[in-house]
């Protein structure tokens, strides 16, 4: 570890030197040689360069995103040239040019803290064997040799035997406990940021081998910081569980108000945007009206959180526009109505018999149902007879006499000569 720490020592000055600064400000307040103002200088240290890594961080979001919604033609890809790796590799090249993701991007911030990561060991463990380092004297190395986070020295190890802690004044119980409790919570927050990402911010619509290359990183990831962390100083630890801390709101921010589109999280965000509309009766905010915007625009190719997001208005009374913004629509409310009932009504069922009626005598089927709903309107129980009717002898005008019980349907043969009287 330390000759991998020592490749990046020409950024040791730098960060020593502003460990010295924000030093200066926390020794005012709690002590020079106290944890808590070379703690926070470290805490302060990893705030400094997360913001400076923003822009990194946004482009690791929209190359995440990018490498989701391209999973799909990269399967087809490795389908089609699965004999031809070279043809593979070309046509996955070609792909990320004309779509303009690059796969490294989300791996961006890991590699931009690096150099200060390895850099802040080399520091910490200078301190530890008791040498100069960057623009840290022999006075500032006193002081930072006295300071304990807990009863743990800054520079001191899980690892570290009882006679090197206690050449930095401390017992190695609390070292071990202290190291043990940080290399705990590291790996926590690792793996619920982790584990939030997958939950919230993925789009469950698209199910590829990216998707379960993530979830074995949500477990994998914990393991090895856990592994690390006992070679660790509590220094260190600092660093890496503060910035575990601000990747993990950070994150949380975006799945709030940038979610991935088809999550959950976009659901949950949605639902929020339309109870606002509701209330307000407008759209105050511009980033919301983009994503309104954005929203109308895609038309039919719109997820079901989009699509529900716009019944909703549509329920609501109000009707998105093109430019974002809203509007009171009675004629929304009217189609969203109708279409609803249209939905719900299903044509009745005909019985078997009735089909093959309606094939045989197309209509007669419809004179039936004609003739049916006429008798079924009348409010009388008893049946219309004519009074000139004659027994034995059809009403003039009737319909045909129903069969008998027993008696085959249809036109009857008629009887023989001799047997009319």
């Amino acid at each position: 570890m330390d000759t991998i720490a020592s490749l990046f020592s020409f950024i040791t000055t730098p960060v020593s030197w502003v460990i010295v600064q924000f030093h200066t400000v926390y020794g005012a307040l709690f002590g020079p040689n106290t944890g808590w103002a070379w703690g926070l200088s470290i805490v302060s240290l990893v705030i400094l360069i997360r913001i400076c890594l923003i822009p990194l961080f946004v482009k690791q979001i929209k190359s995440t995103r990018n490498m989701q919604a391209l999973q799909p033609k990269m399967k087809a890809i490795q389908e089609r040239y699965k004999s031809d790796k070279q043809r593979q590799s070309e046509e996955m090249m070609k792909l990320y040019k004309e779509t303009g993701t690059n796969p490294l991007s989300s791996c961006l911030p890991i590699f931009a803290q690096s150099p200060f990561f390895f850099a802040l060991y080399h520091v910490l463990s200078s301190i530890a064997s008791g040498k100069t380092i960057g623009v840290i004297n022999e006075s500032l190395l006193d002081s930072a040799r006295q300071a304990h986070i807990f009863g743990a020295p800054l520079a001191s190890k899980f690892t570290d035997s009882t006679s090197e802690v206690a050449a930095l004044g401390a017992s190695l119980t609390d070292v071990r406990i202290v190291t043990a409790v940080m290399i705990i919570m590291m790996s926590a927050s690792q793996f619920y940021t982790q584990r939030q990402l997958m939950q919230k911010n993925v789009d469950l619509t698209v199910k590829t081998p990216y998707m379960q290359q993530q979830k074995m990183l949500m477990y994998i990831f914990p393991v090895i910081f856990a592994v690390m962390g006992i070679n660790f100083p509590v220094g260190v630890l600092i660093y890496w569980l503060t910035t575990n801390v601000w990747t993990m709101g950070q994150q949380m921010f975006v799945i709030n108000q940038n979610p991935t589109p088809g999550s959950k999280a976009q659901d949950h965000y949605l639902q929020r945007l339309l109870k606002g509309v509701t209330v307000h009766s407008e759209v105050k905010s511009r980033r919301k009206r983009n994503v309104i915007q954005a929203i109308v625009a895609k038309g039919p190719d719109r997820n079901e959180n989009e699509r529900r997001f716009i019944s909703g208005l549509a329920k609501a009374g109000f009707a998105a526009q093109a430019d974002g913004t809203v509007t009171k629509s009675d004629v929304a409310v009217a189609e969203a109505e109708g279409g609803a009932a249209q939905r719900r009504q299903q044509p009745k069922r005909q019985t078997k018999a009735k089909r093959q009626s309606a094939a045989a005598h197309p209509g007669a089927v419809k004179d039936t149902d004609a003739d049916a709903a006429d008798s079924a309107s009348k409010p009388s129980l008893q049946k219309d007879t004519p009074q000139d009717a004659k027994p034995g002898k059809p009403a003039s005008g009737s319909a045909r006499q129903q069969p008998k019980s027993g008696q085959r349907k249809g036109q009857q043969r008629p009887k023989h000569p001799s047997s009319k009287k």
